[in-house]
């Protein structure tokens, strides 16, 4: 695993949501991939970008850093938009999986991108503690389980998943960023070292 696609999934809204905390994880997972002998190709999605060439980009990689923030309890639009032109083309499956003469196949496992990987590195202004809590926001839900439909749309190409990261409470003013970096790069020796 050494051609890594990372996506950036921000949107820019002035005062609340400028892409600083995005950019110092995007710059952090790219140096980190880069001195451990990665190959890196990078999108940023409010730039812009050309679907043939998206395309290609996830055929190329091995594993794909999907970076960006929860913008009511998921990606943002845009980045709801790049997947649908991206993964609509045909290109990464080749059907939904289902087979009339074979009952073992079942839907979501028709994608052709099996054998590669995808990581969530996931900024929230909810704190940790909605998370796995009965009596809290997500009514018991896991992080991931949360974030099921991001990770049911990687899976239904054939994308297996890596641990997620996310940091917490970010407009709280209590941030330590260094900290949080420090376990994000954790989390990328776990899942590419």
């Amino acid at each position: 695993m050494k051609k890594v696609l990372i996506v950036n999934g921000h949107q820019y809204y002035d005062v609340v949501a400028r892409g600083e905390l995005t950019k110092k994880y995007i710059d952090k997972a790219t140096k980190f991939f880069l001195d451990n002998g990665f190959e890196v190709k990078y999108t940023h999605i409010e730039n812009g970008y050309k679907i043939e060439e998206e395309c290609e980009k996830f055929e190329w990689a091995d594993a794909v850093l999907f970076q960006y923030p929860i913008y009511w309890m998921g990606v943002p639009w845009i980045t709801k938009k790049y997947f649908d032109e991206t993964f609509t083309q045909g290109r990464h499956y080749e059907s939904d999986g289902r087979s009339r003469s074979d009952e073992s196949k079942t839907y979501g496992s028709g994608g052709l991108l099996k054998g590669k990987k995808y990581m969530l590195s996931i900024t929230y202004n909810c704190p940790k503690s909605e998370f796995n809590n009965p009596n809290g926001f997500f009514d018991g839900l896991s992080l991931d389980e949360a974030n099921i439909a991001t990770h049911k749309t990687f899976q239904f190409v054939g994308l297996e998943a890596l641990k997620t990261y996310s940091v917490h409470d970010i407009f709280k003013g209590d941030l330590d960023l260094n900290k949080e970096l420090i376990k994000f790069e954790e989390t990328l020796k776990d899942n590419f070292l």
